[in-house]
């Protein structure tokens, strides 16, 4: 490929890698990873509520990484409340999965930027073999690529097989008792799928512009290292 073609291709992944990282640092801020909604199980079986009567006792929950806010709703109206994860809720939640969700945002963020100048030095600069050349534009974009999916899976699991909404919303409640009434992931988780797929693409406009993947490299070079023996 023309190298001028291979600089737009590599300045287009870059400016790609670097929308990324800045995607990923703002969805980490907020709080609209999950929404849902929350029924008082225990107020709606004390009166025997159905139909449209369910809906006095089913209240709103979001929240994110960090923070979220809660709405209880008990027959009663609204009563709004805002919590935080580090350190309200270590206790109740499953901490390990969740700071790990945390650590692996927080290398998407990294290896998105790193990316993102190898991708420019690459395009503009005069990149030697090992980690500068093409075998880093592809170990970085792997490496994002892996912990997005890792957040994705382990942010799932938390929320899905932890039933992490009615762990929040049970928390010290003494005398109610809620239960999930809906839950969907909101617009912050897929932000990371996005994040997941531009690097997937950017794995494929590396090999676009005609760099081999790095085995097929290797192979290669074992065969002409091989003939060149036989021919001495």
């Amino acid at each position: 490929m023309p190298s001028r073609q291979k600089k737009v291709i590599f300045c287009i992944a870059g400016l790609l890698s670097f929308g990324c990282a800045l995607s990923v640092a703002v969805a980490i801020g907020t709080q609209f990873w999950v929404k849902g909604t929350i029924l008082c199980k225990t107020g709606a079986q004390l009166v025997n509520a159905t139909g449209p009567e369910l809906d006095k006792f089913v209240g709103e929950i979001s929240y994110g990484l960090f923070h979220g806010q809660r709405v209880k709703q008990c027959g009663l109206g609204g009563r709004p409340f805002q919590f935080s994860f580090f350190p309200d809720l270590l206790e109740a939640i499953p901490a390990s999965i969740h700071v790990s969700v945390i650590l692996f945002s927080a290398v998407v963020i990294i290896f998105s930027l790193v990316a993102a100048a190898f991708f420019m030095y690459n395009a503009f600069g005069n990149p030697y073999e090992t980690l500068h050349g093409p075998l880093g534009l592809y170990l970085w974009n792997f490496i994002s690529c892996s912990c997005g999916c890792l957040v994705m899976i382990l942010f799932a699991s938390e929320v899905k097989l932890h039933r992490l909404s009615e762990k929040i919303a049970n928390y010290k409640e003494g005398n109610f008792v809620y239960k999930t009434h809906s839950e969907e992931f909101d617009r912050s988780f897929w932000i990371i799928l996005f994040c997941f797929t531009v690097h997937f693409l950017n794995i494929l406009l590396i090999r676009v512009s005609g760099i081999q993947f790095p085995f097929q490299e290797s192979k290669e070079t074992d065969t002409s290292t091989g003939a060149a023996d036989l021919m001495y």
